[in-house]
């Protein structure tokens, strides 16, 4: 239409690419929807209008290189109101009981509810402060204890069963967001993985499309999933009437089906998995069974919740009150193919099996044991890729065809990084997010952007037209006919009159406490008090959310201890000195000098020497602090090449170095001990590919990889626990005894897919 062809222009529409929906689409096409093309105009206006104009203010009062977005800037928002959260919340500790009775031969669990007529405190009576709601009677240790000891072998007994019909019907198919979000909890995708897989699927015609906000299936998919579930489980699993899902989500664009496997009858996943990779295998069949699921019968059973007392053996006995709940599925319905959140319907089906004996009420039941346990409340947990896509639906921020680049986005600018598959802001990102609220609010408000999508909408119905919407967007409200405050300014004119006023200390500032901000610098974030103008650098690993007032403090008094000694080093002559900087702690010999740099030479430095792992700058001594000065150690002349030996630090560990020849070493204490004929020794076994020694064995065998057939191992590496299938790495610092086969090969296929990592933007060098 842009082009103006002179040729007639018509508009095929189809969802899955098979021969039935490309002749059906060729048969039945339509013409150009101008006001949907125009909706989408606009709305690829506003984000640069956005970007173009926010983004240079983030340069100026920030740091260079940074991006604003209409729907990033909002996704970053949320992420550090998070972390706020965290930082603001003072966990509070309880105590509770517990007992294990026995009725009928059978043993289970009831836990303390109440004292005496008063509700005992748990998790949930207590806010973010750390301080109880209402009357709930919070026990200590001591009284917990107390009475655990007062209730051994007291009789309980029953003061009322209730017991209730249970039901649960399945989900809907999945659309887009909900695709993201199970991908990302069962198969540990990111959104970007999931998307790249179920585009690959798409583009193959294993599934329909893949970006769509509607929960409907077709006559054809609703048919082809009640005769698989028949097939499968047998009739008395599928209901006499199909299903129908006509859930909104806001905004939605109700174009397309939901995402299901492609064609009138589904192909079985063992049948797909032979022709596709592991990332789409495993996600095509997370979509059959979804669909398949979502034609399936009720899963029904009932749920059973009792009440005991007991009295304590005190002089002035004290009722407490118990409680027990149960459940059985009687029939487990859609739960034989699909339960959410659950990688084996079948073991999920027995976790939510509780079986309770039958008990009636004013039975007595025996008390195996009663224990008190200790409990801390928790804070609000981070952000993973799946809740702040659950999130940005919910608030109807930006379209879920959006999502994963959204995320991939926030991450790339260093707004974001992960720690396990958690999202934690940066302090950059806290200071783009101050600057926002402070000086452009609405701009970051969750309801004007979701009313900026409404308003695309509005276009894409013909009920506005783009060219005085996006006038009034940016020169203001007078400009445009669409309402508004008369005079209210534009984007553009409210840019030009905020920078002047934007303090960029004030906005680069995060308190801590006490007196102590974190500032983000040209070199990386710092801290700072502000009475004395002490500063240390932070560790780049360490979480908004975890830098307590004690912490900044310990590093404060760290930094300021710098400017000591710890000694004269006796060779030279020179102080020695603990140092911290961006990338942890060092020691130092001499000091820096003040003189400037002439021209064409560098700076002269002094010299430094990281501080092996282990080591805390507080406790590190003078001879300790003289052997790390001492490499690279000269360990002698290998007698046969002639070459010298040394042993040295590097970025990638301790290594020993002849010539051109590097070998690695176990640790960095070795080297300050090793001697010439140990190295000789080193170098006089083979070198295995790029390590220095023979491989240590694995410290457990997983199987073939799925997708390469290669063997899995997991072994310990130089920097950690790793896994490994011969050609790529993945470091897993945590669990790797629990790692399946199945996950490892996802955690494999998502590095492999990831590629070489990308490299930063180098700094544009003045002219």
């Amino acid at each position: 239409m842009v082009l103006n062809p002179r040729v007639p222009v018509r508009r095929m529409v189809f969802h899955e690419i098979t021969k039935k929906a490309i002749e059906q689409a060729v048969a039945n096409c339509r013409d150009v929807d101008v006001p949907l093309v125009d909706a989408q105009e606009t709305r690829r206006i506003l984000d640069r209008l956005y970007g173009y104009e926010i983004s240079p203010v983030l340069w100026k009062k920030v740091l260079p290189r940074l991006s604003a977005g209409r729907v990033q800037s909002v996704a970053t928002r949320i992420v550090v109101e998070r972390a706020r959260e965290r930082m603001a919340f003072r966990a509070a500790t309880y105590w509770g009981l517990d007992a294990t009775l026995a009725a009928e031969g059978q043993s289970f669990p009831a836990a303390l509810v109440g004292l005496d007529g008063t509700k005992v405190a748990t998790g949930r009576d207590f806010d973010q402060q750390g301080n109880v709601r209402g009357q709930a009677t919070v026990l200590d240790e001591g009284r917990a204890h107390g009475l655990a000891a007062a209730l051994a072998d007291r009789p309980f007994s029953v003061r009322s069963v209730e017991e209730k019909p249970y039901r649960s019907s399945p989900k809907a198919p999945f659309i887009t967001s909900t695709l993201q979000q199970e991908a990302g909890r069962k198969l540990r995708f990111t959104s970007k993985r999931a998307m790249q897989a179920a585009q690959r699927l798409y583009e193959n015609g294993y599934i329909t499309y893949m970006r769509t906000d509607s929960t409907a299936l077709s006559v054809e998919a609703t048919a082809a999933a009640r005769s698989q579930a028949a097939s499968l489980y047998g009739p008395e699993y599928v209901p006499a009437q199909p299903r129908t899902y006509n859930r909104k989500v806001k905004n939605a664009q109700e174009a397309h089906e939901a995402i299901r496997p492609a064609g009138e009858t589904f192909r079985r996943p063992d049948e797909v998995a032979r022709e596709v990779g592991a990332d789409e295998a495993a996600l095509y069949d997370l979509i059959w069974k979804r669909t398949v699921a979502s034609q399936m019968a009720d899963a029904t059973g009932s749920t059973v919740s009792v009440r005991l007392v007991a009295q304590t053996a005190e002089a002035t006995p004290r009722t407490t009150e118990w409680a027990s709940s149960g459940r059985t599925i009687t029939f487990p319905g859609y739960m034989r193919a699909y339960v959410e959140g659950s990688d084996d319907p079948d073991s999920k089906l027995e976790d939510r099996q509780v079986v309770l004996p039958a008990l009636r009420q004013g039975q007595e039941v025996a008390a195996e044991a009663v224990e008190a346990s200790g409990h801390s409340t928790q804070p609000p947990a981070r952000y993973t890729e799946a809740s702040l896509v659950a999130k940005l639906e919910e608030l109807g921020v930006g379209r879920p065809s959006t999502y994963a680049s959204i995320l991939d986005t926030i991450q790339y600018r260093e707004y974001v990084w992960k720690k396990g598959s958690a999202l934690v802001p940066t302090w950059t990102a806290f200071a783009v997010v101050t600057l926002m609220e402070r000086h452009f609010p609405h701009l970051v408000d969750y309801s004007f952007t979701a009313k900026l999508e409404d308003d695309l909408d509005a276009i894409a119905a013909k009920e506005a037209e783009r060219v005085p919407w996006l006038s009034q967007f940016y020169f203001g409200s007078s400009s445009g006919p669409n309402g508004g405050d008369p005079g209210q300014p534009g984007l553009k004119e409210l840019v030009s009159k905020r920078l002047s006023e934007i303090d960029p200390r004030a906005v680069n500032s995060i308190p801590v406490g006490n007196g102590i901000v974190v500032r983000v610098g040209r070199y990386g974030p710092y801290l700072e008090r502000d009475s004395t103008g002490e500063r240390a650098s932070l560790p780049p690993d360490i979480a908004p959310d975890e830098l307590t007032v004690q912490r900044a403090q310990e590093l404060l008094a760290l930094g300021n201890r710098e400017d000591e000694p710890l000694g004269v080093d006796p060779e030279t002559g020179l102080d020695v000195y603990v140092k911290t900087g961006r990338f942890g702690a060092y020691v130092q010999l001499g000091e820096q000098p003040d003189e400037p740099a002439k021209k064409g030479v560098p700076k002269a430095k002094p010299k430094r020497a990281s501080l092996f792992k282990g080591m805390h700058p507080d406790e590190i001594t003078l001879e300790q602090a003289l052997q790390l000065l001492s490499l690279p150690r000269v360990l002698g002349v290998d007698p046969v090449t002639g070459e010298e030996i040394t042993a040295q630090n590097g970025r990638f560990g301790p290594y020993l170095k002849r010539g051109t020849d590097s070998r690695s070493l176990t640790s960095e204490e070795q080297l300050l001990t090793i001697g010439l004929d140990e190295a000789l020794a080193i170098y006089a076994t083979p070198k295995y590919g790029k390590g220095s020694r023979a491989a240590a064995p694995p410290v457990r065998e997983l199987g073939p990889d799925p997708a390469t057939a290669a063997p899995i191992v997991i072994k310990e590496g130089q920097y950690g626990t790793y896994l490994t299938d011969g050609e790529t790495n993945v470091t897993v610092k945590e669990g790797w005894e629990e790692l399946t086969l199945e996950q490892a090969g996802h955690l494999l296929a998502e590095k492999r897919a990831a590629g070489p990592a990308k490299k930063r933007p180098g700094k544009r060098r003045k002219p």
